[in-house]
């Protein structure tokens, strides 16, 4: 039996993610369709740090968000001690890609709001891990690096969204219209991602219609090249799990053997 755990870029939503029944459900059921991870280590659009930093144990969540309900930032994800997977990340980074232990940061939204959802016994290990650059080589070749970690039982996860244009919205429900840059961006992806065609999602900025609208800034389309990085062979299609849109913006969400 192969228990090579898959990696997954994923659209993290937020807060109010978790009273969505539909988008909610359709990650908790693909959680329940994945073997089980004995660790999982995350990758968030929401700490862009450098050089490259790993979350600490047994600390507060960040409340990266604002304009919510109370309810959400009273919200806990308390986790079992994940030292061992975090010393395992910094042992697998060359010389060239030091890694800084953080004291006190633990997972933000973008880590912990899809946790919740697909591991909500909070039982799994969990180790977030900055983005030190936006760059796609650099987070591909981190996310080579990752790689052996998926035969150790450690569910690899880029968290991001495929459209974030937030600036450009002008409805804000969850079946809100789709915005024709959100559309366009979202068709482009998919048919690259079923290609498996990295360089030209790697060439978004000259390639890609829809921007800058669908990412005025990149952080949350970026975390999909350790995603790919982290795939057995980055040039095979992976499987399209999860696609549509919430609130205009495209939550398409990719699983890479």
């Amino acid at each position: 039996m192969n228990d090579r755990m898959p990696a997954l870029y994923i659209g993290h939503g937020a807060p109010p993610l978790l009273d969505d029944p539909v988008w909610s459900g359709q990650l908790a059921g693909w959680a329940q369709d994945l073997p089980r991870p004995q660790a999982v280590l995350i990758v968030s659009a929401h700490w862009e740090s450098a050089p490259l930093s790993l979350s600490a144990q047994g600390v507060e969540l960040v409340y990266d968000f604002g304009g919510f309900a109370p309810k959400y930032y009273r919200m806990r994800y308390d986790t079992p001690d994940a030292s061992a997977l975090a010393a395992r990340v910094a042992a697998l980074m060359p010389d060239t890609e030091p890694v800084h232990q953080h004291a006190s940061r633990g997972l933000d939204h973008g880590a912990w709001v899809p946790l919740t959802i697909m591991y909500p016994a909070a039982d799994v290990p969990v180790v977030q891990m900055s983005m030190p650059t936006h760059d796609p080589a650099r987070l591909m070749a981190i996310g080579e690096r990752l790689r052996p970690l998926r035969d150790e039982g450690v569910l690899i996860i880029g968290s991001g969204f495929l459209t974030h244009g937030l600036p450009f919205l002008t409805e804000w429900r969850i079946d809100a219209a789709v915005p024709g840059w959100s559309a366009d961006f979202d068709a482009w992806a998919a048919e690259a991602l079923a290609r498996g065609d990295v360089d030209a999602l790697a060439a978004y900025r000259s390639k890609a219609p829809g921007l800058p609208y669908a990412h005025p800034t990149v952080e949350h389309y970026t975390p999909l090249f350790v995603t790919l990085g982290a795939a057995t062979d980055p040039t095979q299609p992976g499987t399209q799990v999860i696609d549509g849109f919430w609130m205009g913006l495209s939550k398409r969400s990719l699983q890479v053997a």
